[in-house]
């Protein structure tokens, strides 16, 4: 079956939208009706492409088998079970991949050559499916890391199937995120696809804030008399640093300050950093002496 290229028969490009598709259509069907061309074969012949074109590009399901398998797209299905039946009997006669297949490359071209009348063989499609059908399994790992673990990009080893691999962790990364590795799956032959490898990552907070995606969160008890008065108290943030606060006077409970970049670092981005917001919480002080209790006493009566 000679190769139709639908998309040229427009005249439009492969990520081309369905109003692009539509409106092409529309403007090539007025000009080669056969009621604007009458006894024009020519004309005839170019009004059926568009018409077949149309209907499978305007259709989304018959449009991505027209993508994936081109001239052959109307065999997708068949050519899905075949790759099954391939796969099953792989598997039976020689196990997993990277087992002794009873398969060599030879017998997957005829495979498909038996069922399509060999005209599979020797295309570009035909590598492409063995290349999808040998590719390597993937391989899948958590990584349990520290939150001040992704305060800066580090280097990690990971053990894989036996396997140390040495790779650098982003700074920033986020709890329950997936990386992929690319072909540091199953190894497969020269003919093949190696596999993937997908880590995903358990961040333990192992600090006393409350993490919001790059955000910091932290309750901070101060005295009644510093909440009263004001006056200077000294935090460390997340990366062990010392930052000095000024109190403001007659600080109420649950006040908030931000500390604008002291936060936790975004993934990927030089030099970017979420916030850390203060929530003061005044502390009410117990066992009062009586001497204490006769000064709050007179505050009473002054107030």
């Amino acid at each position: 079956m000679k190769f139709i290229d639908y998309y040229k028969i427009l005249g439009i490009t492969k990520n081309a939208s369905e109003k692009d598709i539509k409106k092409a259509y529309r403007k090539l069907a007025r000009k080669y009706h056969p009621d604007v061309n009458p006894d024009n074969k020519e004309a005839e012949k170019k009004f059926k492409e568009l018409n077949e074109a149309n209907e499978v590009l305007s259709n989304t399901e018959k449009r991505k088998k027209y993508d994936e398998y081109g001239k052959d797209w109307k065999h997708a299905e068949q050519f899905e079970k075949a790759k099954q039946q391939q796969s099953q009997q792989q598997y039976s006669y020689g196990g997993q991949r990277g087992g002794s297949s009873s398969y060599s490359e030879e017998d997957f071209s005829d495979f498909f050559g038996s069922m399509f009348g060999g005209g599979f063989q020797n295309s570009g499609q035909q590598q492409k499916y063995r290349q999808q059908q040998f590719k390597g399994r993937d391989f899948h790992a958590e990584l349990k890391l520290n939150l001040t673990d992704v305060l800066k990009s580090k280097k990690h080893t990971i053990t894989v199937n036996g396997k140390n691999i040495r790779l650098t962790i982003p700074a920033g990364i986020e709890n329950g995120q997936v990386i992929k590795i690319k072909n540091y799956g199953e190894k497969v032959g020269k003919d093949g696809v190696n596999g993937d490898l997908f880590i995903k990552f358990n961040i333990v907070n192992n600090t006393h804030f409350k993490r919001d995606n790059n955000d910091l969160y932290l309750n901070l008890e101060i005295d009644i008399y510093t909440a009263i008065l004001g006056g200077d108290i000294v935090i460390t943030t997340i990366d062990g640093k010392k930052v000095k606060l000024k109190v403001k006077p007659e600080t109420q409970t649950d006040t908030k300050v931000k500390l604008k970049g002291k936060g936790l670092p975004y993934y990927k981005k030089e030099e970017q950093y979420g916030n850390l917001f203060i929530n003061y919480k005044v502390k009410i002080p117990t066992n009062l002496s009586a001497k204490e209790k006769e000064l709050f006493t007179q505050l009473s009566k002054l107030r």
